[in-house]
C-alpha cells in the first residue's frame, strides 16, 4: 500500500508518496501537484498487486550495466559467450550502452536496427538483435522497465536462399580432392547428412555395424582458446539414430582399417589423437579440397566442346570452390527427398525441430504434384459422375 505525506520544507509544498517494493525496501518519489501523487500512487499500487512493479531506481541504470549482468547469467556454450560478447561491445554499446535502459525508446531501438542493416547482412542483423531483445526482455521480467521497446521491430528482410545441392560427380570430385586420412570424410558426411561438429564427433562406439546404425550423441566445436570442447548436438532433436547405408559402412569400416582410432576413440582425428574442428579442418584441409574439386571441373569445362555443357561445368566449378561441409547435408537431404520420403523423415534423419523447418529449408526440392492431384480429383469426381 502507497501513502501520501504533504511535506512543507519552507519554500513550497511537496506531496510524497512512500511505499515499499516488492523486496520490501522503503522507497518514495516527491510532487508538487497532489493530482500528480494521486496518479502516481494508483499506477505503483496496480504495479505491486499486479506482479508488475518497474522499480525506477534500476532503470536508470546504462543499459551495458543491465546487459553485462544478463550475459554472464547465460548458460551459453563457449562459443555462443564469445558471440555475444562481440557482438554486444562491437555493435551495441557504442550506441546503446550509456543510455538509461528505461529511457531508450522503440524508436531509437528501430533507428539502431536499421543502421545497423547498412553495415550488416541481414542475418548477422537479425543475430545482434535477438542478444537486444533478450535483454530487454530480462529487464521486463526483473522489473526494470515495464515494456519491451524491441516489440515490433522492423527488421531488414532475409533474401530467400535456394539451396542448389551438388550432384554425385561433385561429391566424387569432393572425395578425390581431399587429401589422406581425412578423405573417406566426404562420403561418410553426404551418406549420413551430419553436421560439420557432428562429424568430428563420431566414435568408434557410435558406430554398430551389426545394426547399421549411427549414433549422433555429441558434436567437436573449437573453443575460444583455440584448441576444441566436446557438447551435446544443436538441439534435442539432433541427438539421434540414423540408419547406416551399406556404402557409409564401408566407407567407415575402411577408414578404421587404415586409420585405427586413437585411444579416446574419435574416428576422425588428428595425429596427436584429438578430435578435428572446424577451426583448423577448414581453413587448411577443406579450403585445398574444395579448391582441388573446382580446379578438376574447370579443366572439363576448358575440354568440352559444346558451349552449354561447358558454361554447366563452369558452373558447377564455381559452387565447389565456395562451398562448405554444409553443402554435403544439402546433398543428403535431397537425395531422400528424390528417393520420395516424407518431410517428417527426412526431418527426424537430419535432425531438425519438426518438418516445417524441413519444408522452409527444401521445399522447392520435392517433385511437383500437379498431376497427382489432378487424377486424385477426377478419381472421386469422374467415379461419383459416371465418367
Amino acid at each position: 500500500m502507497a501513502t501520501i505525506d504533504k511535506v512543507d520544507d519552507g519554500r513550497k509544498r511537496k506531496y510524497l508518496v512512500r511505499w515499499r517494493d516488492e523486496l520490501g525496501k522503503q522507497r518514495k518519489r516527491g510532487f508538487e501537484r497532489k493530482a500528480d501523487a494521486d496518479r502516481f500512487r494508483a499506477e505503483v499500487e496496480h504495479q505491486l498487486n499486479t506482479g508488475r512493479y518497474v522499480d525506477p531506481t534500476q532503470g536508470k541504470k546504462p543499459f551495458r550495466e543491465h546487459a553485462e549482468r544478463w550475459r554472464l547469467a547465460q548458460p551459453a556454450r563457449p562459443n555462443t559467450a564469445a558471440r555475444h560478447k562481440s557482438n554486444l561491445e562491437k555493435h551495441v554499446y557504442p550506441v546503446l550502452g550509456h543510455r538509461a535502459i528505461a529511457a531508450i525508446r522503440a524508436t531509437e531501438v528501430q533507428a539502431f536496427v536499421t543502421k545497423l542493416g547498412q553495415d550488416l547482412a541481414p542475418g548477422s542483423v537479425r543475430t545482434v538483435v535477438s542478444v537486444v531483445r533478450a535483454i530487454f526482455s530480462a529487464a521486463v521480467k526483473d522489473g526494470v522497465i515495464g515494456r519491451n521497446p524491441c516489440e515490433g521491430l522492423r527488421l531488414p528482410v532475409k533474401p530467400t536462399e535456394t539451396i542448389v545441392p551438388l550432384t554425385v560427380e561433385q561429391v566424387d570430385a569432393l572425395a578425390a580432392g581431399m587429401p589422406p586420412p581425412h578423405h573417406r570424410i566426404v562420403r561418410v558426411t553426404a551418406g549420413l547428412g551430419l553436421r560439420q561438429g557432428e562429424v568430428f564427433g563420431l566414435k568408434k562406439t557410435d558406430v554398430d555395424l551389426a545394426k547399421r546404425e549411427i549414433h549422433v550423441r555429441r558434436q567437436i566445436q573449437p573453443s575460444t582458446g583455440g584448441g576444441w570442447e566436446e557438447g551435446p548436438p544443436k538441439n534435442e532433436f539432433s541427438r539421434r539414430t540414423i540408419p547406416l547405408p551399406k556404402t557409409v559402412a564401408e566407407e567407415l569400416e575402411a577408414h578404421m582399417r587404415e586409420c585405427p582410432p586413437a585411444p579416446a576413440g574419435w574416428l576422425f582425428s588428428t595425429p596427436d589423437g584429438d578430435p578435428l574442428h572446424r577451426a583448423m579442418f577448414n581453413p587448411t584441409i577443406w579450403s585445398r579440397t574444395r579448391a582441388s574439386a573446382a580446379d578438376a571441373f574447370r579443366q572439363r569445362a576448358a575440354a568440352a566442346a559444346e558451349p552449354e555443357e561447358r558454361a554447366e561445368l563452369e558452373r558447377r566449378a564455381e559452387q565447389l570452390a565456395t562451398c562448405g561441409m554444409h553443402d554435403l547435408r544439402h546433398f543428403f537431404a535431397s537425395v531422400l527427398i528424390a528417393a520420395g520420403l516424407n518431410p517428417k523423415i527426412v526431418a527426424a534423419r537430419l535432425g531438425h525441430a519438426d518438418a516445417a523447418m524441413t519444408l522452409r529449408v527444401y521445399t522447392h526440392l520435392w517433385p511437383a504434384d500437379d498431376d497427382r492431384t489432378r487424377d486424385a480429383v477426377d478419381a472421386v469426381l469422374g467415379h461419383a459422375s459416371g465418367t
